[in-house]
């Protein structure tokens, strides 16, 4: 099932059989990151070797095994990563005949950072960085409208500067709007 996993990046299984593979395959992979010969044999005598059936054409086989792509494409993706290779997601159907749970064991994605994609943020990380774009982009607004050479203008000597207004319209405390009422 090892061997599944790194040929196709994800196998649908049960949860206590995706818990066994999962700690053997980050096993392998931390293995696998050292890239020497010795890490090579250590993993073909722990996992065997198979050919990998070719995408375009099921009756042939690949140029590449199972152990050739674990060392030449999926280690160097994880040789900065200090462990947890691969992730579990719980799937909704059940398993036909014994309604048995499944899940789906994948590899986790991630690119060097160099490469084109990177590890999918969170909705969290993702709304607090278009947040923060949003304001880059009103300060340099503020700061193309208001030239380098020019101040602000200055404010007349009862009227007290606009933060404080904004500020003391955030407290409730705006005491022209008490007097009228």
């Amino acid at each position: 099932m090892v061997a599944s996993l790194f040929e196709h990046g994800a196998v649908r299984t049960t949860p206590a059989k995706a818990k066994e593979v999962r700690r053997f395959a980050e096993k392998l992979i931390t293995i696998a990151r050292e890239g020497s010969l010795h890490a090579r044999r250590r993993v073909i005598a722990l996992m065997g070797d198979r050919n990998m059936a070719d995408k375009e054409n099921q009756h042939e086989l690949a140029d590449q095994t199972v152990v050739q792509k674990l060392f030449d494409d999926i280690a160097p993706r994880y040789a900065d990563r200090p462990g947890g290779y691969t992730r579990l997601i719980r799937l909704p159907e059940r398993r036909i005949g014994d309604s048995g749970e499944q899940v789906l064991l994948q590899l986790v994605e991630q690119v060097a950072a160099g490469g084109e994609a990177g590890p999918v943020a969170s909705r969290r990380k993702k709304r607090a960085a278009k947040r923060a774009e949003a304001v880059r982009a009103s300060v340099q607004a503020q700061e193309a409208e208001a030239p380098a050479g020019e101040e602000p203008p200055a404010q007349a000597e009862g009227e007290p500067p606009a933060e404080e207004e904004a500020s003391e319209a955030a407290e409730g405390g705006g005491g022209e709007d008490e007097a009228k009422q």
